[in-house]
């Protein structure tokens, strides 16, 4: 599988937007919307997560709701493989599973179809987000896709925030891929 090269990884660094102080003081918000609208960074991000999965038989990409949909979506496509999402509770229309993970005060709960997966036992899923930070969703998420059946081939985050533990984590469950990391 291949990895970035430094050029690649300096436009895609150069695409991200920092916002001081958001969502609340002290944190440093990783932006990605103007790596979305910069046509040159998104089609290096998307070309290079083609070159690296486009050989691993995979059967579907998982994205995280929000931003992993963009990324996953568009990588499920290039890939000619199907997308599904994993959602906020209460957000997709038919039978779900769910997964309860912790946050700062209290849980949050993300869901996935029942059938996601198309009753393909043992399908091949490479789970899809924007960053990782603590790793609390996508932990849920890897979980959720074991319980649909299916195996989490690997997580692929555009961001991986080194300086928290979720990589950590994460990695005992799947590998980790994370195109840029964050210290």
């Amino acid at each position: 599988m291949t990895t970035l090269s430094q050029t690649e990884k300096k436009i895609i660094e150069g695409a991200i937007r920092d916002i001081p102080d958001f969502p609340k003081p002290g944190i440093v918000f990783k932006d990605i919307t103007t790596l979305l609208n910069d046509s040159r960074a998104f089609g290096v991000t998307m070309n290079h997560l083609y070159e690296r999965y486009k050989n691993l038989n995979l059967d579907f990409i998982a994205g995280i709701d929000a931003r992993g949909f963009i990324f996953g979506a568009a990588l499920a496509q290039m890939l000619g493989i199907g997308f599904v999402p994993i959602r906020k509770k209460g957000k997709l229309p038919y039978t779900t599973i769910s997964q309860k993970y912790s946050l700062e005060y209290g849980f949050d709960e993300i869901e996935i179809h029942i059938d996601a997966f198309r009753g393909k036992k043992g399908a091949q899923v490479l789970l899809m987000d924007d960053l990782i930070a603590t790793g609390g969703t996508a932990n849920a998420a890897a979980e959720l896709i074991k319980q649909a059946d299916a195996e989490c081939m690997e997580a692929c985050f555009v961001i991986g925030l080194t300086f928290l533990d979720g990589i950590k984590k994460l990695s005992e469950k799947t590998s980790v891929y994370t195109l840029i990391e964050v210290d």
